[in-house]
């Protein structure tokens, strides 16, 4: 319960800040703001200051911002948004990605402030080979190792080994292909017992496990270097999910599938799980990637997006003339069912994976 709380409570603030930037940008450039409101309808209250109007709204997910017309309304009223030329309304559509990175930049130098995890070559023994990935579908994901796992003893017929490397942990499970064996896992503040029979075939580069492992150690940086520390974090987060987009798009054109791991809101809430039990410094860089997330998925060039609506932005200036209204708002809600598509599939993958 303690998790769906933080989990409700992180994806609220996330959308939240992510309305905000709407809001300050398209105030701050003069357009017009109907209704910024807390939350999502039905409405609860609401009140009206200087000629806006705040919401107070039953579903605790975020937040929202009206703004006079972003549907190609008043095109001849200078607070329309329609009436602005292509960089203002650019800038307001981006202010919300915008304002998510610098959430996610926030909370990685906090985080980094706390102790980032990273992976170490460090030869202390006393530093546990750690599980940093399970693949779907495979005998360590049907026996329910999560990220995040330690591994700290396993259990052969005969023998028995506390590994020191992960090449420890390698050779034994190669040793033991097709029998089952029982390994001894640190659940967070838990210790568990846990059997799994490794393949003797599998797929290349997936092992007889299907896990990745390192030995992870807590490195924590001066508080007057971790924004700096947190801005090389951010750096590195916005490139590693940017390359797996792409390499998600190239596997999708080349084979039709992809083997990346997709979450949904069920995902989201069993990761969150895993990192909340590792502690405030594993959370802290969750919730920076999920900004992260929320903020490049937020502009790629798919209509109902911010990027999507950029994206006529950008063929109305090529162009020299906008766009039909009735068209882009057209392609606007077609792209919004089949983002509702794409969240019901995955939810689905998502719900079979765990049963």
């Amino acid at each position: 319960m303690i998790t769906l709380i933080l989990v409700i409570l992180v994806i609220s603030v996330l959308i939240f800040v992510h309305e905000l930037g709407h809001f300050f940008s398209a105030r701050r450039l003069g357009v017009r703001v109907e209704e910024f409101g807390f939350g999502f309808p039905p409405k609860v209250l609401s009140w009206t200051k200087k000629g806006v109007r705040y919401s107070l709204n039953l579903l605790p997910f975020g937040g929202f911002v009206k703004i006079f017309g972003e549907h190609g309304e008043g095109d001849d009223d200078k607070a329309s948004f329609s009436s602005r030329p292509v960089w203002q309304r650019f800038v307001i559509l981006s202010a919300g990605v915008l304002m998510n990175v610098l959430l996610a930049w926030l909370f990685f130098s906090f985080g980094s402030a706390v102790g980032v995890p990273q992976i170490t070559d460090d030869k202390n023994d006393k530093i546990p080979v750690s599980v940093i990935s399970v693949l779907p579908d495979s005998p360590a994901e049907k026996a329910g190792f999560r990220f995040g796992d330690k591994i700290l003893e396993l259990r052969g017929d005969e023998t028995s080994l506390r590994p020191e490397s992960e090449k420890d942990v390698r050779d034994f499970v190669d040793a033991y292909r097709g029998e089952e064996i029982t390994l001894v896992v640190q659940k967070g503040d838990k210790v568990r017992e846990i059997r799994a029979t490794p393949r003797v075939n599998f797929p290349e580069g997936e092992g007889p496990l299907g896990i990745a492992m390192a030995r992870i150690m807590v490195k924590r940086a001066p508080w007057y270097l971790a924004p700096v520390e947190g801005l090389m974090v951010l750096g590195r987060s916005v490139y590693a999910t940017v390359y797996s987009l792409l390499l998600i798009v190239k596997e999708l054109f080349v084979s039709g599938k992809t083997t990346a791991a997709v979450a949904g809101p069920i995902g989201i809430f069993l990761f969150a799980e895993d990192t909340r039990s590792l502690g405030l410094s594993f959370f802290l860089q969750f919730v920076g990637v999920l900004s992260v997330n929320l903020a490049i998925l937020n502009f790629l060039p798919i209509p109902a997006l911010d990027g999507g609506r950029a994206l006529f932005l950008v063929l109305e200036k090529i162009r020299g003339k906008r766009i039909d209204p009735k068209i882009e708002n057209f392609a606007h809600t077609i792209g919004f069912a089949f983002l509702v598509v794409i969240m019901v599939v995955v939810t689905y993958r998502d719900i079979v994976r765990i049963l």
